[in-house]
């Protein structure tokens, strides 16, 4: 019995690292903690087990569909053994895609039978003359079929990319060289300074600030993968630009520009996630929409505010007050981008009721769905550069 108790804790250590390769925060309290558990618990049946381990090793609510793959790969009763040795030989690139989620366990799982594999293929010469650079398939590769190592070096490049700070001018007036109205009160104290012999002209021009930048995110299910990156996105412009306002909505509006102003990206995630409790779930963009026109439109659209809107436009919401909240929106900012990783696709068709509602209030429509997409936003927003007219997607399936 101490022998399989003992089996049984080097599964659960083992099961730990996979998890914290696979990107959950586990950390030693937490294994000690599991431990605990199983050992309070006991080990009945296979439910049971895994609901006593989930509720010691998930904290969040997205990191349950990570977990549940890892489990399910890990404790499998039938074929693990075969999957341990199949790692040790040379396999075909599988044709079936696999859940993103279960790409990044699989790796996370057997990282260390990898590296054995890599040191065995160390002497094969391998032409690479025809090969494309992994820095070129990263940057065309979608955010939702990254490992886990390729999220991570998804985050650094995005922390690289670079957004100008662009101003626009303002009603008010502030000190100016090049200015035509003369500053009385400036000009008369700085004259007093040389006992009024000589006097030195100040003007007065319009003050310029940058543009404010306003982010409403989808966290439904099918947008989690896509909002999680661009959040890291967010954070690293943020820095730069103070005034960057970011909500995130599924079936309620949540606010998270003051969880994006941490410095960690990782703490300012985590925060993200736990001011949300929606995440993962259905969508109401006409109702969201509707509490941001209400209750934050008048707060940050002022001074010509950009909106970048990401979301796939599956409308879920009965309500038929989308076409409205969206034309309010649009009257409320200077430039309303629609970013969308349904562009992703080639055959891609505005047929869905909610696309076709928002398309003709929008003033950009682009994709969203790697670093190559991101980057051609960042030169968009510093150049101005307009895409084609969205209401051209509406005419195609007409």
């Amino acid at each position: 019995m101490a022998e399989q108790n003992g089996r049984l804790a080097d599964n659960i250590v083992h099961f730990a690292r996979a998890l914290r390769a696979a990107g959950l925060p586990v950390g030693p309290g937490a294994v000690l903690d599991a431990l605990e558990a199983v050992k309070a618990a006991g080990v009945g049946t296979k439910e049971d087990f895994y609901w006593t381990l989930h509720a010691v090793l998930v904290k969040r609510h997205e990191h349950s569909l990570i977990f549940r793959q890892a489990f399910e790969i890990f404790f499998r009763r039938r074929g693990y053994l075969d999957q341990l040795m199949g790692m040790m030989l040379p396999q075909a690139p599988a044709t079936a895609p696999q859940a993103p989620a279960a790409t990044r366990v699989q790796e996370a799982l057997f990282a260390g039978l990898d590296n054995k594999l890599k040191e065995r293929e160390r002497d094969t010469e391998i032409d690479a003359t025809f090969t494309v650079s992994d820095r070129e398939v990263l940057q065309k590769k979608d955010f939702a079929q990254m490992t886990a190592s390729e999220i991570a070096a998804a985050r650094q490049a995005i922390s690289r990319l670079v957004l100008s700070l662009d101003e626009v001018k303002t009603r008010r007036l502030g000190l100016d060289r090049h200015g035509h109205l003369i500053d009385m009160r400036r000009t008369l104290r700085s004259s007093l300074k040389a006992g009024g012999a000589i006097i030195d002209l100040k003007y007065l021009g319009p003050k310029t600030k940058m543009q404010p930048i306003v982010a409403l995110l989808d966290i439904s299910g099918s947008m989690s993968d896509y909002t999680r990156l661009f959040l890291h996105f967010l954070h690293a412009i943020t820095d730069a630009r103070k005034r960057v306002h970011s909500f995130l909505f599924g079936t309620r509006l949540t606010n998270v520009t003051r969880a994006l102003k941490a410095r960690d990206p990782d703490e300012a995630l985590a925060a993200c996630s736990a001011g949300v409790l929606d995440w993962s779930g259905g969508t109401r963009i006409a109702t969201s929409l509707h509490t941001f026109n209400k209750l934050w439109g008048r707060r940050v659209l002022g001074q010509g505010a950009i909106v970048l809107l990401i979301t796939d436009g599956l409308e879920r919401d009965p309500d038929d007050h989308l076409a409205f909240e969206m034309d309010r929106l649009h009257r409320s900012c200077r430039r309303l981008i629609w970013l969308n990783p349904l562009l992703r696709f080639e055959g891609f068709e505005a047929k869905a009721k909610g696309i076709r509602t928002m398309l003709p209030k929008v003033d950009e429509f682009r994709p969203i769905h790697n670093l190559d997409s991101m980057a051609e936003l960042c030169r968009a927003l510093s150049a101005h550069a307009r895409a084609a007219d969205p209401k051209a997607w509406l005419r195609k399936v007409a």
